[in-house]
C-alpha cells in the first residue's frame, strides 16, 4: 500500500530520509529496541517485537534449554498475530483515505496498549508477566502489520536482519551503490540506542519506568506526526 486514493500523499516507495513518516518509523525502531529489552531482561526471555528470536526460543525451550518458557514464547506469538490481524483490519477502514490518519490511529493504539501495559506492570511488579506480554506483543502485532502495509523501503522498525544484509549487499565494497545506506544505519543504531536504555532502565528500575518511556515515546510520536501534500 504506497498511498491511498484520493489523496497526494507521497508514494511510500518515493518517500525520503527526512519526510515525517520516515521519521515516525526511525522513532518506533528505537522503541523496539527498549520493547525488547523490557520483555527478554524482565519477563523471562520473552520477545514482543521480534518473532523471529521468538521461535528460536521455544525451539530452545522443546530442546530442554535451561530459562527459557515455551508457554510465553507462545503467548506472545499469538498475542502478536492478533494485532497483525487487527492491523490488517484498521488498513481496510482507511483505504480510502490519506495515510496520515491511518498511520495515526495505528499508533494511538500501539500508545494506547502500551500504556494499559504499563499501569499492570506498576500495579503488579511485573508479576505476574503475562497480561504485560500480551499487551506489548498486541502493540508490536499492529505496529507491523501497519509497518507491512506501508512497505517503505528498508523502514522495518523491529528487525534488522534484512536491514543488515541489504546494507551490506548493497554497499561500494560489493558492487553496489549505497542506497538508502543513510537509513539502514540509522535504523540499526536506533534499535540499539534503544535497547541500551531499556536494558539499563530493566536492570536499575524493573520494567515500569521503561514500559512507560515507550508509552510516551509513541504518544508523542501520534500527536507530531503531519504530511504536507
Amino acid at each position: 500500500m504506497t498511498t491511498h486514493s484520493g489523496s497526494r500523499a507521497v508514494p511510500t516507495s518515493e518517500i525520503g530520509d527526512r519526510h515525517p513518516l520516515s521519521l515516525v518509523l526511525v522513532t518506533l525502531t528505537a522503541v523496539s529496541g527498549l520493547v525488547d529489552a523490557i520483555c527478554y531482561l524482565g519477563l523471562g526471555r520473552v520477545f514482543t517485537a521480534n518473532m523471529t528470536g521468538n521461535v528460536v526460543v521455544i525451539g530452545f525451550a522443546l530442546a530442554g534449554a535451561p530459562g527459557f518458557s515455551v508457554t510465553g514464547s507462545l503467548v506472545s506469538l499469538s498475542a502478536f498475530l492478533v494485532g497483525a490481524v487487527a492491523a490488517g483490519r484498521l488498513a481496510g477502514a482507511f483505504r480510502d483515505r490519506h495515510r496520515v490518519p491511518w498511520v495515526r490511529t495505528a499508533v494511538w493504539i500501539e500508545a494506547a496498549l502500551l500504556g494499559i501495559a504499563t499501569a499492570v506492570a506498576f500495579a503488579s511488579g511485573g508479576e505476574p508477566p503475562y497480561p504485560v506480554i500480551v499487551l506489548v506483543a498486541l502493540a508490536m502485532g499492529m505496529r507491523n502489520g501497519t509497518v507491512g502495509r506501508l512497505a517503505v523501503p528498508a523502514m522495518a522498525t523491529t528487525v534488522l536482519t534484512g536491514t543488515l544484509a541489504a546494507l551490506a549487499a548493497d554497499s561500494r565494497i560489493a558492487g553496489g551503490t549505497d542506497r538508502r545506506a543513510v537509513r539502514r544505519v540509522v535504523a540499526v543504531t536506533a534499535m540499539t540506542a534503544g535497547a541500551i536504555l531499556g536494558a539499563w532502565l530493566v536492570l536499575h528500575h524493573g520494567i515500569g519506568w521503561p514500559l512507560l518511556l515507550s508509552t510516551l515515546t509513541v504518544a508523542a510520536t501520534a500527536v507530531a506526526y503531519r504530511e504536507h501534500d
